[in-house]
């Protein structure tokens, strides 16, 4: 009986430790000045597509933030996590959004992850939605926002994020469906690209599902409200048979803001206005 009290004190305490001190003992200083050539998410599916029998390599080249249209930037910010600037990791009104919506659903089916969260998941973490997990995404945003600024988060974001079959990181997106470098980027493309983030192994930016075009075109409505596409831009693009009503918030998919802002700039390529997964 007293060994296994004692069995049970050290299971307990090899749990507290995996859940609780485990997530500050990954290294993250060096990121400040290194680039992760492999991360948790990418490790996960192939191990995944090996399980299913299925010969698919990681498609990743990265890219610094002035090599990535700022067209595409702000697309992923509005679509993403809009208070990436004014937030310190948590966007608490999307989780509390989050939580009742799955109340709503009985089940865990929507999240109010921001950018920074995702980054913490899919570098350090397996996709599982679970309890455990989330306390320790939470430390390691935590840690992530103390020690990296905003815009070394928003790359590594823009550099691993899934975009497809294989596909991670946006210059690799942008080649693979538009046959471009992230640079040369539309305001167009990059909001079809940002479209898709939700669930990238579902939705091709390309497709004329309702869901891609709905989103898209929310998305660039609001950087065309925001003043921050270019005349030549909207020339360009024809607009797409996009409407100037901006849709409501509430016939949106995904964490879009209810607050459309006065106009921005958009000549900084870190997509840091003055301002402003998916699995989540």
């Amino acid at each position: 009986m007293r060994l296994i009290k004692i069995s049970l004190f050290l299971l307990g305490l090899f749990f507290l430790g995996y859940v609780f001190v485990y997530p500050w003992l990954i290294p993250i200083e060096h990121l400040k000045y290194e680039n992760p050539k492999m991360t948790a998410m990418m490790k996960y599916r192939l191990k995944q597509w090996e399980r299913e029998g299925k010969k698919i390599t990681i498609r990743q080249t990265w890219v610094p933030m002035h090599r990535i249209s700022p067209y595409l930037i702000k697309a992923v910010l509005i679509a993403e996590d809009d208070k990436f600037y004014k937030h310190s990791g948590f966007d608490y009104e999307a989780i509390e959004k989050a939580l009742e919506k799955n109340l709503k659903a009985g089940k865990i089916k929507y999240g109010g992850s921001t950018i920074s969260q995702q980054v913490a998941k899919n570098l350090f973490l397996s996709p599982s939605k679970n309890p455990i997990r989330k306390i320790q995404e939470a430390i390691l945003t935590y840690r992530l926002e103390k020690t990296l600024s905003k815009k070394r988060i928003l790359e590594i974001y823009l550099n691993i994020a899934e975009w497809g079959l294989g596909i991670f990181g946006i210059e690799e997106a942008s080649r693979f469906y538009y046959h471009k470098p992230a640079s040369a980027l539309t305001p167009w493309e990059a909001a079809r690209l940002a479209a898709v983030l939700p669930n990238p192994l579902k939705y091709n930016p390309l497709s004329d599902s309702p869901f891609v075009v709905k989103r898209s075109r929310l998305i660039y409505t609001i950087m065309k409200k925001r003043g921050v596409i270019k005349e030549e831009y909207l020339q360009e693009v024809g607009e797409k048979g996009i409407d100037n009503k901006l849709p409501a918030e509430n016939q949106s998919e995904g964490n879009f803001s209810s607050e459309i802002e006065p106009k921005e700039n958009l000549t900084s390529h870190d997509g840091k206005e003055n301002s402003t997964e998916k699995e989540n």
